[in-house]
């Protein structure tokens, strides 16, 4: 009999001896089912969600799809609604977000990991970001109110995309500097060193090789935050976001971010609030078309994850 005496041959032998006694890890099973049990339940919950949502919206989802996607909003009937100007506002809030909210946010985890490591202000600052990200969205719309469209009127020219955007970007910037924070601290430490002990400065070891390492993990995280925002309406129309018809006129795309806006989920608020099973149907097939637009956000994130991800 050949004796283990390495210590991951011993570990090895102790574990296939755990595995072979009679109820020796009841607790460890017990709660991979309550696991799986969880992730059954979720899975599930949202596919009945989904469904409902598809069967409430059939009626425009089947017969009336491409003159939804292409339409902007009308007050004359549900038929003639269409939900086009909610998913360009939508789009246009998502790009101001991702202005602000990116670069800040990454260059903060950036200035916390590998700046002040280890300081009481980095401790400091990084406890109150983590509690700035469970603050309730409508909170963030009023500082958006009192900030963005009110104090700052003069650049974000009052209730626009850009006042909303960066309503978003103050809500989402939390998550993203969070994320980054955890993928910056997941760089071996034992690269950084290396990189030190062939006479690398600070800026050559993060921009070539910190960075590199951790831009799928950075880059999934900003994407699912940008998710988020797409599916936020309280802020935005606490900060002017239209709930009826709206007319761009002969504005250009420039001039449509400091004009009137709407979005996504404001549409669906104002769908769900006219009488009549017509506009519930709108409502439901405008969520089936935000969800779908969330979906392939969150294609993107994955792309990135496996086009950037490194292995160590």
């Amino acid at each position: 009999m050949t004796v283990l005496t390495t210590p991951a041959g011993i570990a090895t032998s102790a574990a296939d001896t755990l595995r072979r006694r009679p109820g020796a890890d009841l607790a460890g099973s017990a709660f991979r089912w309550l696991l799986i049990g969880a992730t059954v339940f979720a899975t599930g919950f949202l596919a009945v969600l989904l469904g409902v949502m598809i069967v409430d919206g059939w009626d425009v989802l089947a017969g009336n799809l491409g003159y939804f996607l292409t339409h902007g909003f009308s007050q004359r009937s549900a038929t003639d609604a269409g939900v086009w100007q909610g998913i360009i506002g939508s789009l246009q809030v998502a790009l101001v977000t991702g202005v602000f909210a990116i670069p800040i946010g990454i260059a903060t985890a950036i200035y916390l990991v590998e700046y002040a490591e280890g300081s009481r202000f980095a401790r400091l600052v990084e406890l109150n970001i983590r509690n700035l990200a469970g603050v309730p969205s409508i909170v963030y719309g009023l500082l958006g109110l009192a900030v963005f469209v009110k104090t700052l009127s003069g650049f974000t020219q009052g209730k626009t995309v850009i006042a909303g955007g960066m309503t978003l970007a103050a809500m989402v910037l939390p998550i993203v500097v969070i994320t980054s924070v955890e993928a910056l601290k997941a760089v071996p430490s034992s690269l950084r060193e290396a990189a030190y002990g062939v006479g690398a400065t600070k800026w050559e070891v993060l921009s070539r090789q910190v960075l590199p390492a951790a831009m799928s993990t950075i880059l999934t995280g900003t994407v699912l935050s940008l998710a988020r925002a797409l599916g936020e309406a309280a802020p935005l129309i606490l900060v002017g976001a239209a709930t009826g018809f709206i007319s761009f006129g002969d504005a250009n795309v420039a001039e449509t971010f400091t004009g009137p806006y709407t979005a996504l989920p404001v549409l669906i608020f104002n769908f769900a609030q006219q009488p009549g099973s017509d506009w519930g149907t709108n409502a439901a097939a405008a969520s089936v078309v935000i969800l779908v637009l969330v979906l392939m956000v969150n294609g993107v994130a994955i792309y990135l994850r496996n086009r950037f991800e490194k292995q160590w």
